[in-house]
């Protein structure tokens, strides 16, 4: 019997037919050859913290799991070659171990460095744009078996498309990233009602390297999460981080999610008991290890890209609409803050951005809620974030994405044959495997 995968959330399982872990760059090709000889399609998992189908496939399913580690730092110490199944947690430690740090990292560290990358991942903060733009280039893999280095000077309009190409243009192997000297971080939490951060966010913003709020619905109530570069000595307060991070965070939050679970009429309670419990808080300590969060409480995720200006406005409907009809949701809301960047399909392509993520807790049923919330960042100029549940298909995607064809045509020259789609990129992209035969993309190797 084929192996259950399943991801994160549960909210996505399949069984496929062969379940492969290439040891190397030449095990990727020849897996990729195979597969195209027999018609097969290929799909990559890495940690499983997407909440679509992008992974999901009755075929051939590939980790990159063995394909880990740092391969090489470069001289002037800039940028750092990795491979492509290297998570989050580790690269940290790998790249602090050799003085250096990532510039920014968004509140999970579970993913697979391509898997974060190629979904558009991101951080928070005015000053930096998702983790794809910390891209220098990549070794990729195309539909056909040929191996490909892109970056801004080799086949830059590729490059620029690959960053955030949801795994569609074929297996990335390798990835350069820019690095930073290791840096410290202080970083404090503070409580302000929701009515004086819509008036405040944007000083927030110019005078913090990181900004992000978590909103607790009808509390009226947020929760302020700022980070600055220190050069004040890390302080480790292990049981207290414990207490406050684990045990409150993530066991007391789970027990309170049980209960709205079985009683959702105590949601509204719940969320005004956590906006109370949140208290000034501070810590020091290096930026790997102050990004990224305990996230032991399993949730179903939307997010949505909008642009910067919209924000308040949306936030006001949002507080609107849920007041008027009462969702039965306890968990926060989300909200963080990207630069524009130039990749074809980043939610962020072309405008200042920010980024609001609406929770349900699993096994609450979240699509009313969802569509709600859906309706509203589209009448905003929403683009969803990639690895988080929306209902878009290609028809509404293109409108919102100015370089949206000019991705097609790159996608359908790296793999002419299809072979990296399954019905959810069929669906998002608007297309079918084998629908279009065109010679595959020379390029350097």
């Amino acid at each position: 019997m084929s192996t259950l995968w399943r991801n994160w959330s549960g909210s996505e399982e399949c069984r496929p037919v062969n379940f492969e872990q290439p040891e190397d760059t030449a095990a990727v090709q020849a897996m990729v050859r195979h597969c195209r000889g027999n018609g097969a399609s290929l799909r990559v998992t890495g940690a499983a913290h997407s909440f679509t189908a992008l992974v999901p496939t009755d075929q051939t399913l590939v980790s990159l799991e063995k394909l880990s580690g740092l391969d090489h730092i470069s001289e002037d110490r800039k940028t750092a070659l990795v491979w492509a199944g290297t998570n989050l947690r580790a690269l940290g430690k790998l790249l602090h171990a050799e003085g250096l740090a990532q510039e920014n990292l968004g509140d999970i560290d579970a993913q697979a460095i391509a898997g974060a990358l190629s979904t558009g991942t991101h951080g928070t903060g005015a000053g930096f744009g998702t983790l794809s733009t910390q891209l220098e280039g990549l070794e990729i893999v195309d539909g056909t078996g040929q191996v490909h280095w892109l970056d801004h000077h080799n086949n830059s309009n590729v490059f620029s498309a690959a960053r955030i190409a949801l795994g569609s243009f074929g297996l990335i192997t390798r990835m350069k990233l820019r690095t930073n000297p290791a840096y410290r971080l202080e970083f404090a939490t503070a409580k302000e009602s929701l009515k004086d951060v819509l008036i405040n966010y944007t000083d927030y913003l110019a005078r913090h390297r990181n900004y992000e709020f978590y909103w607790f619905p009808y509390s009226g109530m947020v929760q302020n999460k700022f980070s600055d570069k220190t050069d004040k000595p890390a302080q480790t307060h292990k049981a207290t981080e414990y207490l406050t991070d684990v045990v409150l965070e993530n066991y007391v939050f789970k027990l309170f999610s049980e209960v709205a679970r079985i009683f959702p009429s105590t949601c509204e309670k719940i969320s005004q008991i956590s906006a109370k419990a949140v208290s000034t808080s501070r810590k020091v300590n290096w930026s790997h290890q102050v990004y990224a969060t305990a996230r032991l409480v399993r949730f179903q995720e939307m997010e949505y890209n909008l642009p910067r200006e919209a924000f308040a406005d949306v936030v006001r409907l949002m507080e609107e609409r849920m007041s008027r009809e009462r969702f039965r949701v306890h968990f926060p809301i989300e909200c963080r803050f990207v630069a524009a960047d130039d990749i074809p399909l980043s939610p962020a392509y072309g405008r200042e951005s920010a980024y609001i993520a609406v929770h349900m807790y699993k096994g609450m049923p979240h699509q009313e809620f969802f569509q709600a919330m859906e309706e509203i960042f589209l009448a905003h100029e929403g683009r969803p974030h990639w690895g988080k549940i929306h209902s878009l298909d290609a028809r509404e995607l293109s409108k919102r994405y100015p370089l949206w064809n000019e991705f097609q045509t790159l996608r359908e020259r790296m793999d002419p044959d299809g072979m990296f789609l399954n019905p959810y990129l069929e669906k998002l992209f608007g297309v079918r495997k084998g629908a279009t035969q065109r010679p595959g993309l020379r390029v350097q190797v």
